[in-house]
């Protein structure tokens, strides 16, 4: 058996996340299409492992997958084939037969997200499916040293949505930059791991620390105690992009 890995680049708008969900007929996922089109690439059945788990509406720059295959087709074959029965809003950027140990999920050292947030008197309709829009202007400056506060390894169970969270919440954020310009903040976040909704909660929380509704030292407070009331919004999904899957 081949194992194959590839990377995607995708438009999460349509999509019920990254992940297909047992049982539930009506969701559309990423995961969903690519292996639909491989099983008649495959002429049987082939399931595809994500390293995310992007969320629904979620888009991805470079989403990394594998699967095993028996096929003889050529690397640029594969490709081509995916590409031309794919869906137009799902890409194979790349195509590469790697190690069969290799798995695109539990190899990942670490994930980065970017955030975007578009300003200016007017939405742009062109940004709409892409950008989250704040009618007003955000104090970058308030929200860097409130983003300060999460570097390092901290209990992030404030920041996810998912009650029923056994394991360990702990996790390591790297590193958060915020770059903006007169119509444009970007939130980058790059973590050992994210939970359900943490990257769109930090998002969230930042942006009401840019709008002044919180301080930035409340940062501090909403992680000590551990409580998802304590946190900001829940970011639009249609802000957040999966940016790179790093490995070593």
């Amino acid at each position: 058996m081949r194992n194959i890995k590839l990377v995607l680049e995708y438009d999460g708008s349509r999509y019920d996340g990254w992940q297909k969900q047992a049982g539930n007929t009506k969701s559309i996922t990423i995961q969903d299409k690519l292996e639909s089109v491989l099983s008649k690439m495959e002429n049987g059945p082939v399931t595809v492992i994500g390293a995310a788990r992007t969320e629904a509406g979620v888009h991805a720059y470079a989403q990394i997958a594998n699967f095993s295959t028996n096929t003889d087709m050529k690397l640029f074959e594969i490709k081509h084939y995916l590409n031309r029965f794919l869906p137009r809003d799902i890409a194979v950027t790349e195509v590469a037969e790697v190690p069969e140990r290799f798995h695109s999920s539990f190899n990942a050292k670490a994930f980065r997200y970017e955030y975007k947030i578009s300003m200016g008197e007017v939405p742009s309709v062109f940004e709409r499916k892409y950008n989250y829009y704040s009618f007003h202007k955000l104090d970058v400056l308030k929200m860097r040293q409130g983003a300060k506060h999460l570097i390092g390894k901290h209990d992030f169970k404030a920041f996810s949505d998912n009650k029923r969270m056994k394991k360990s919440t702990e996790r390591t954020i790297n590193q958060i930059d915020i770059y903006s310009d007169i119509n444009e903040i970007v939130i980058t976040i790059e973590a050992d791991d994210f939970w359900p909704n943490m990257a769109r909660i930090m998002a969230g929380t930042l942006i009401e620390i840019g709008e002044g509704s919180r301080e930035p030292d409340s940062m501090k407070e909403i992680l000590e105690s551990g409580n998802r009331e304590m946190a900001g919004m829940t970011a639009e999904a249609r802000g957040l992009f999966l940016q790179e899957v790093l490995y070593l």
